[in-house]
């Protein structure tokens, strides 16, 4: 069988108990993130560029506009990834809720599904877009392409698949006219193209299994067969784990949620100076010891931006031994980039790669002036009790949306509420507490 196979066979898969779970957090999280991204309105003007070409009103946006659900899909996608701050997940190099979720919201909208089928097909496209992931594997990434656009777009199709109630043949060839629109390139980070990748996964994949649906045709495996996605776009095609889709335990289980708003590659350093309380007047040096490929993402070492200062190691940890929050993005403003205290201490760290720790680990080595030693470290892979990170997830959806919204959110989504839910993220109300 090849990796097409299997995913058609997943496409009606049963759920998972814990899997449900996982993924009830990070629906949480990717409509917090969602609406922030809404009110920055940093994507008004494109979002009107859309609405403009006019079509049925199928499904709603973020503020409450209807919009097809193509439509609807890309503006959600792109909203979302705006602020960068939604679930990743490391082995699948990518963001998986994010390019999911809109594609099953418009499509369940489009069809009158209610809450738990919209999200019983958002579970099977995020595992399937992190198992792609990891079939298209880290040359596909490290050459240039997104996984989260790229694999992101065959998990979106699955989820509009599976609310359609497409055949397998149906399936077969959406995901094969997938193949023909999966896009996206790194070239576009640090610019409104990196959500943008998002927002077009999202799209492709209610596209691919719309038309699909109308009778399109599509080559019969466009992801792995001859001259298909994965042999033209350096895929690594490993099926090692494909033999593992469907069975416990699912790989969105081991997914990561940001808890601070910054690059995901500072998190392991910065969980590990959690809770390290010491004078900073006291601090001789700081040594944070990383994984190499992080000293080309997120090592700036001089920031004098807040944007810049996301991706510095030194300009947060001085941050975090300052007391001030990483996980508010209102912190990181242009302002804080210039702070004589957070300057002064940033001066003091010193950043080097290590080849024995893993890309989700961080160790970090505090002297103080009076001869004391402080080793800390964490590893992101370390299991992280429920209760503690559905805890941290509404602190940061309090943060992001006011405590009354975060509130209404939370309680649409735990109880299976699509009218509440589209209710709140539908509002169009901006900052509201």
């Amino acid at each position: 069988m090849s990796i097409t196979d299997h995913l058609i066979a997943f496409c009606t898969a049963p759920t998972d108990r814990a899997a449900c779970e996982m993924m009830r957090l990070s629906l949480f999280d990717w409509a917090a993130c969602g609406i922030a991204g809404a009110q920055e309105g940093g994507f008004d003007r494109f979002q009107k560029s859309i609405g403009a070409q006019g079509g049925q009103g199928e499904a709603m946006v973020f503020g409450g506009a209807l919009m097809p659900a193509p439509a609807a899909a890309l503006i959600n996608g792109t909203l979302s990834h705006a602020l960068d701050f939604d679930d990743t997940h490391f082995a699948h190099i990518g963001h998986p809720s994010v390019a999911v979720a809109p594609a099953a919201l418009a499509v369940a909208q489009r069809e009158g599904r209610d809450f738990d089928a919209m999200f019983d097909a958002a579970l099977i496209g995020v595992e399937a877009s992190i198992h792609v992931g990891l079939w298209l594997g880290r040359d596909h990434y490290q050459i240039g392409f997104h996984q989260t656009a790229t694999a992101g777009a065959f998990g979106a199709t699955l989820a509009a698949a599976r609310l359609l109630g497409l055949s397998e043949v149906e399936t077969r060839h959406a995901l094969g006219l997938c193949a023909s629109l999966a896009s996206g390139i790194k070239a576009q980070f640090g610019t409104g193209g990196k959500p943008l990748n998002a927002g077009l996964a999202a799209r492709s994949g209610v596209e691919a299994a719309l038309w699909a649906q109308c009778g399109m045709s599509a080559a019969a495996d466009g992801l792995a067969g001859p001259l298909g996605f994965g042999p033209t776009h350096h895929g690594a095609q490993d099926e090692t784990h494909l033999a593992a889709l469907g069975k416990t335990p699912w790989q969105i289980l081991s997914i990561s949620h940001k808890l601070h708003a910054c690059c995901h590659g500072l998190h392991a350093m910065l969980e590990a100076l959690d809770g390290v309380s010491v004078d900073a007047q006291e601090i001789e040096s700081i040594e944070v010891k990383t994984h190499p490929r992080w000293l080309s993402v997120c090592n700036i070492p001089e920031p004098d931006t807040g944007l810049a200062s996301k991706f510095s190691y030194r300009h947060t940890a001085a941050m975090a031994m300052l007391g001030k929050s990483t996980a508010q993005r209102n912190m990181f403003s242009d302002v804080m980039a210039q702070d004589a205290e957070v300057l002064a201490l940033r001066r003091k760290v010193t950043v080097k790669g290590d080849t024995d720790l893993s890309e989700m680990q961080a160790e970090v080595t505090i002297m103080l002036t009076c001869g004391k030693r402080i080793d800390v470290s964490h590893d992101l892979a370390a299991p992280l009790p429920e209760a503690i990170r559905q805890q941290k997830l509404r602190s940061k959806a309090t943060d992001l949306l006011g405590a009354a919204r975060e509130t209404r959110l939370w309680s649409a989504i735990k109880t299976s509420d699509m009218t509440g839910f589209l209710e709140t993220i539908g509002s169009s109300e901006r900052g509201e507490q």
